[in-house]
């Protein structure tokens, strides 16, 4: 397995862990202080995973001074529920890493929003080797200030059914394990997702 697979994994096993109250806010039942607590607690256990976790992506002679991840404050407004285009026939796209290579993935969907009186869309691709893993790596005005240069990642669930609304959840958003180490091979946003406004939630750059 390689690393690449591996990180994805990692982070979806810790988002699995709460997959309850993400059922909850989905149906329209977490309440915002539900909702802040379990962003909170997802960032703690990633946190606790990163510090001691046997496939931690920090270096291990790093570890014992890891201080945590940083992240903005969390702020529901940038929970968002876009509009679904789903690709009739999802096409293969290549898409290049960190490292210089290209991995292939599929164009799954297109996620259409609006966001500081702008209308944005961003690409969803799905992994070929796992149909069920649905991510989003895209660049912002943040990329290369305060958050990590070659972008983040964002995942996403597919409705349940034939609805047409998929929830953007920024405070969500994560580095890619090459931000941590360069060991890892990592996808880097397309063209289709370099979003022209700041995307001020979810994790910013890792401080060694």
């Amino acid at each position: 397995m390689s690393k690449r697979i591996l990180g994805f994994l990692i982070i979806s096993g810790i988002i699995a862990i709460f997959a309850y109250t993400l059922l909850q806010s989905n149906t329209g039942t977490e309440d915002p202080q539900q909702y802040q607590q379990r962003i909170q607690k997802e960032r703690e256990q990633k946190n606790a995973s990163f510090r001691s976790g046997r496939d931690s992506p920090i270096p291990q002679e790093a570890r014992s001074s890891f201080q945590g991840l940083n992240y903005y404050p969390i702020t529901p407004e940038l929970r968002l529920q876009a509009r679904l285009e789903r690709m009739p026939q999802p096409e293969a796209i290549r898409i290049e890493t960190s490292t210089g290579t290209a991995e292939t993935y599929l164009r799954w969907g297109l996620a259409h929003f609006q966001l500081r009186n702008q209308s944005l869309q961003l690409l969803i691709l799905q992994a070929i080797d796992d149909p069920s893993y649905l991510f989003i790596p895209f660049a912002d005005e943040t990329s290369a200030r305060s958050t990590y240069g070659a972008g983040r990642y964002l995942e996403v669930e597919e409705p349940k059914g034939n609805s047409n609304r998929i929830e953007l959840d920024f405070n969500r958003a994560y580095n890619p394990y090459c931000a941590y180490n360069e060991a890892y091979t990592c996808p880097l946003p397309p063209r289709d997702n370099l979003l022209p406004v700041p995307i001020e939630a979810g994790e910013k750059s890792y401080e060694k």
